[in-house]
């Protein structure tokens, strides 16, 4: 990093103000840009909240940080309901994906260019790749945050679908975000990966020449383990419960895994805890035995301080999971599968559990729950690594070197 460095004016575009920090994403995103808000003169462009009252807030929370916010009055479309529907068919006649073409606005775009014409950044940074067709009539430097690679997490869904017409869906969706991300990562000044495996596959795939990578990352302090006595036999899944592969995950969870754990640990507590659970989780967890769901909580530590493991069985995915970090920072032991830990330098055995197969995965759970205190240590390990690579504050002066050596100079 430059020794002296400029203070630059950057302009965020994104679907939302991320706040309050219910999702991955919104506690990713609010941590790096907090750090850097005391550095430069940062200007936030999205859309409205869907919630009034959580939209006011963020704004709120935005003003305290110094963030400029340009919020425009119109919410992106809801992912539910004859509309979403209907969106979805008109989709097909559509050359762009469909989270690309549901989050472009023209009022939005009017924003864009305002600021560009009356307030030129020194550079534009895309919070989401989706939100890199707002740039491509761009004359400064933009950057792209691919918190994951979006076709790679098209082509898992399609790879665990069943259903013939809608692996066909997904199949177009797949390869329309392979075009545009093809042209986004190629076209933009440059592309951030959250994990050296994204960036390979940028590089591989999409043909950047340059991929940066900013890790996802913790707060260690804040997940500092209190003396809670912890219940071996609960497991907790933490998540975004409206994300599809959150819930495929469930549902691999409630129908598969969990009678096999119950085998052997009829005692077994599960755990759903996170925001917007979809109807059928609600159902599933006021009938099911055994079963708890806990939604759109305040604080997730308490949750983790008492579980005896996370579990995090997900079959699609990309990027990398800030909920493992989060267990480790607390000092909960980690159950996952390969597609769960990808993208973290964490190691089997040393400081987590993996397995990929429904009985493997059953017998991790099991073998946690009998050799608790040796599970204990595995998640000592991992926070011992986790403090001393995923720490937001270290993140964040990473993002700052991506924004100095890409901003426009003169």
């Amino acid at each position: 990093m430059e020794r002296n460095p400029p203070r630059l004016h950057v302009a965020i575009l994104d679907e939302e103000l991320p706040y309050p920090l219910t999702s991955g994403k919104r506690i990713r995103t609010y941590h790096l840009l907090s750090r850097l808000a005391a550095r430069h003169r940062l200007t936030y462009l999205c859309h409205r909240n869907p919630d009034l009252a959580e939209s006011s807030l963020a704004e709120e929370e935005f003003r305290k940080l110094g963030i400029r916010t340009i919020v425009v009055d119109r919410r992106v479309p809801p992912k539910s309901g004859l509309g979403f529907y209907a969106r979805l068919f008109a989709n097909l006649f559509s050359g762009l994906p469909y989270s690309v073409a549901s989050h472009h606005s023209a009022e939005l775009q009017a924003a864009v260019e305002l600021l560009q014409k009356d307030d030129p950044p020194d550079l534009w940074h895309c919070e989401w790749t989706p939100y890199a067709e707002y740039c491509r009539r761009m004359n400064r430097p933009w950057v792209v945050m691919a918190h994951n690679v979006e076709s790679l997490i098209w082509q898992r869904y399609r790879e665990t679908e069943a259903n013939p017409l809608k692996r066909w869906y997904i199949a177009r969706q797949e390869r329309k975000f392979e075009h545009f991300e093809r042209w986004a990562y190629s076209n933009c000044t440059r592309p951030i990966a959250v994990s050296e495996e994204d960036a390979t596959l940028i590089r591989n795939r999409f043909g950047a020449k340059i991929v940066d990578v900013v890790d996802n990352g913790v707060d260690p302090d804040f997940f500092a383990e209190e003396s809670v006595p912890r219940q071996p036999r609960t497991l907790l899944f933490l998540g975004s419960l409206d994300w599809r592969p959150n819930l495929d995950a469930a549902a691999w969870l409630l129908d598969v895994l969990f009678p096999l754990v119950r085998r052997s640990e009829p005692d077994a507590k599960l755990q759903f805890v996170g925001r917007k659970p979809a109807a059928w989780l609600r159902q599933r967890a006021s009938t099911d035995s055994g079963v708890e769901l806990h939604a759109d909580v305040a604080d997730v530590r308490p949750f983790l301080r008492s579980a005896g493991m996370l579990i995090v069985p997900l079959r699609i995915g990309g990027g990398s999971r800030l909920k493992i970090l989060e267990a480790l920072a607390a000092g909960v032991p980690v159950v996952t599968t390969t597609i769960g830990v990808e993208g973290l330098r964490l190691r089997h055995g040393q400081h987590v559990t993996i397995a990929d197969e429904p009985d493997a995965i059953a017998r991790a759970v099991f073998e946690t729950v009998l050799d608790h205190p040796r599970a204990l240590q595995m998640a000592e390990n991992g926070r011992a690594l986790v403090s001393a690579e995923y720490d937001w504050a270290i993140l964040a002066e990473r993002l700052e070197s991506v924004w100095l050596k890409n901003r426009q100079v003169g």
